[in-house]
């Protein structure tokens, strides 16, 4: 597997998500949130219809009713919630931060629901992760700011999605799924309107640009993260996830004129930094595993 074009592709994807997300947050100060995410979800959700009309996979099938694929795309509309909201209120970069614990929740999850064994090492890494978002957010300090409990539940509500996925039969295809995912954007937009009570607005030249940049980068941006997944081995490709905050940080303080204080720092470098190891830990034990297996068969 081509692991260097793979690492480059994943890092095109995350970039292309940071830029996805200033293109909502610019917007959002013009138009409402919820109908963003409507515009989103119905051409995203027209496209990738076509595409798996054009393979021959049907939407609309009892799949669509099986618990795992329902507590999926019921996770998928609370993590966007949250994290639309989130870097809606708050600064990109501080949102983006937060979100970089989703692979420990994750961690946590399968350890917790499908039994996973997690040593003491990881559930380490956890605890330090989940310490990291505290020193973030810092609750009950006078800079706290509720707002940033959005990001929160939106690393507990894709962590969810995740955790699900991994209980969908296998025989729904990733592309089905996928389409479920977009189109899930319309209900969470429908939600936050109706929660808001703002009103629909036409958009103009301006907003007509914004929305089109964000619906572009987030195909560009999808298109390449599964691109990366089929080109490059899982183990070399997953740790350029990361590389999403320094997108985000970068265009925070470029764009936002955010400034980030030492204590977002301190709590990312935390969260990126426990999250590396516990992905760098199972990749380890997998290859021990795997050792184990082949020395069992010969």
């Amino acid at each position: 597997m081509d692991n260097v074009r793979g690492a480059l592709l994943m890092i095109l994807a995350m970039a292309g998500f940071a830029v996805e997300d200033a293109f909502i947050k610019t917007a959002a100060t013009d138009m409402p949130t919820g109908q963003i995410l409507i515009v989103i979800g119905c051409v995203g959700g027209a496209v990738f219809w076509a595409i798996t009309r054009r393979r021959g996979i049907r939407l609309l099938t009892g799949d669509l009713l099986t618990r795992p694929v329902m507590l999926r795309n019921l996770s998928e509309i609370a993590g966007t919630i949250g994290f639309v909201t989130a870097i809606t209120t708050i600064p990109l970069s501080t949102a983006s931060a937060i979100a970089q614990a989703m692979p420990l929740v994750v961690t946590l999850g399968a350890a917790i629901f499908f039994g996973e064994a997690v040593g003491w090492r990881r559930w380490s890494a956890i605890l330090a992760g989940l310490m990291g978002v505290l020193i973030i957010i810092r609750p009950g300090l006078q800079v706290f700011d509720p707002n940033a409990l959005w990001a929160v539940l939106a690393v507990f509500g894709l962590a969810a999605r995740d955790l699900a996925a991994r209980a969908v039969p296998k025989g729904i295809p990733h592309l089905q799924l996928a389409a479920y995912g977009f189109l899930s954007l319309i209900p969470t937009g429908l939600i936050l309107i109706l929660a808001s009570g703002e009103a629909p607005v036409w958009p103009d030249g301006r907003l007509t640009l914004l929305l089109a940049g964000a619906v572009l980068t987030g195909m560009l941006a999808y298109y390449a993260i599964t691109s990366a997944s089929r080109t490059g081995e899982v183990s070399v490709v997953t740790p350029f996830r990361f590389s999403r905050m320094l997108f985000a940080l970068l265009i925070g303080v470029t764009i936002f004129g955010e400034r980030p204080d030492l204590a977002t720092y301190l709590g990312a470098a935390l969260i990126i930094g426990s999250g590396l190891y516990t992905f760098l830990r199972e990749r380890r034990l997998g290859r021990i595993e795997a050792r184990r297996r082949e020395a069992r068969y010969h």
